[in-house]
């Protein structure tokens, strides 16, 4: 039997209050610690050429259990509070991973 593939979820969002958007996503990092199915990884990105625009790139074992962690009440709640830190609704893309390659 395989393994599940690796799911990604890529977060689009501006901001002026980045400071304030970290800070929210440590409390978020920490209440979640230890927590079964939640994201394994993630990756923060500032577009140099557009002031203000990031991405962020949130890794997950599956696709279910990114599906189990959007129900859960405490992502609602900061999603809420991203969204209200942005100068525009984020957009989200949802991405099953076809293939990795470490260089090293």
């Amino acid at each position: 039997m395989d393994a599940p593939m690796k799911f990604m979820q890529i977060i689009d969002f501006e901001t002026e209050r980045i400071d304030e958007m970290r800070e929210l996503a440590r409390e978020t990092e920490a209440r979640l610690a230890g927590t079964n199915g939640g994201p394994t990884r993630r990756l923060v990105l500032k577009d140099r050429g557009q002031p203000n625009h990031y991405l962020v790139v949130v890794e997950f074992d599956s696709y279910e259990d990114a599906m189990r962690n959007s129900d859960d009440p405490e992502t609602t709640k900061f999603a809420e509070q991203m969204a209200a830190l942005c100068t525009r609704p984020p957009s989200f893309t949802d991405c099953d991973v076809q293939e990795t390659t470490d260089f090293a």
